[in-house]
């Protein structure tokens, strides 16, 4: 391992060697953790080699995206819309796990980075070679929003901890704080029916495996029933076709 270490750090110094250990530092450490020093520190240079290879943080940041991104599955050829758009959204959660800082760090940035955009495209691509119009792939990308990218918000994560306000010895993490279930009785008890893998979750915030792919799945069924009956945005409110 010290043998590895070391090589490593006779390895000539480059674009791509500095974003791959940011993203082992992000991972290893947390993103808070990130600076061009202690990353200089971590490949053996100082701080000013870096800058050859990245202008600034907010560079770095958009080049680790990128890296990561890069490592979601790549379209199956002639697998139908519904199974590619399926398996690359799983595909990006996973990807998650392995980085959970990622979701922050994407959500940070003005803009998205070259490898996002050319996720984003090649997931509007499938939907358009599966014979969808311009305008319904627009909505199914909104209906989306972040569960294209393998994460969504948590809803009773953020209702818990509005109950709590700084509580030493919280409620066990399936249960509404007692003042909290009292005022909405109905999130209480839907939030207690059924349990939570704290080890599925992406990140904190982030919904558990099953309630991901749940959801994933209807807004699925739902888009290839709209897409069955040839739905247009153009359609007055409250008028539908018959499946």
């Amino acid at each position: 391992m010290a043998e590895q270490a070391e090589t490593l750090r006779r390895t000539p110094l480059s674009r791509d060697r500095i974003l791959h250990a940011a993203v082992a530092l992000a991972d290893l450490a947390g993103i808070e953790s990130l600076s061009m020093r202690n990353l200089a520190q971590d490949l053996g240079v100082v701080p000013m080699a870096l800058y050859k290879h990245v202008a600034n943080k907010d560079e770095l940041l958009d080049g680790m995206i990128d890296v990561v991104v890069g490592e979601i599955d790549p379209p199956v050829r002639d697998a139908g819309w519904k199974h590619t758009v399926r398996r690359r959204i799983l595909s990006a959660r996973e990807m998650l796990r392995r980085h959970p800082w990622a979701p922050l760090a994407i959500e940070s940035r003005n803009m998205a980075t070259p490898a996002l955009l050319a996720y984003l495209d090649s997931m509007v691509g499938a939907l358009r070679a599966g014979g969808f119009s311009t305008d319904l792939a627009h909505h199914v990308m909104h209906a989306m929003g972040s569960r294209i990218l393998g994460f969504s918000q948590e809803l009773f994560d953020a209702s818990r901890r509005a109950g709590r306000s700084g509580a030493t010895d919280p409620e066990p993490p399936a249960a509404f704080p007692p003042e909290v279930a009292a005022r909405f009785p109905h999130l209480a008890e839907i939030a207690v029916a059924a349990s939570h893998d704290d080890a599925s979750v992406v990140g904190q915030g982030c919904d558990d495996q099953f309630e991901f792919e749940f959801a994933l799945d209807l807004l699925l069924d739902g888009i290839e029933r709209l897409h069955q009956e040839g739905w247009t945005s153009s359609r007055p409110p409250g008028e539908r076709q018959d499946g």
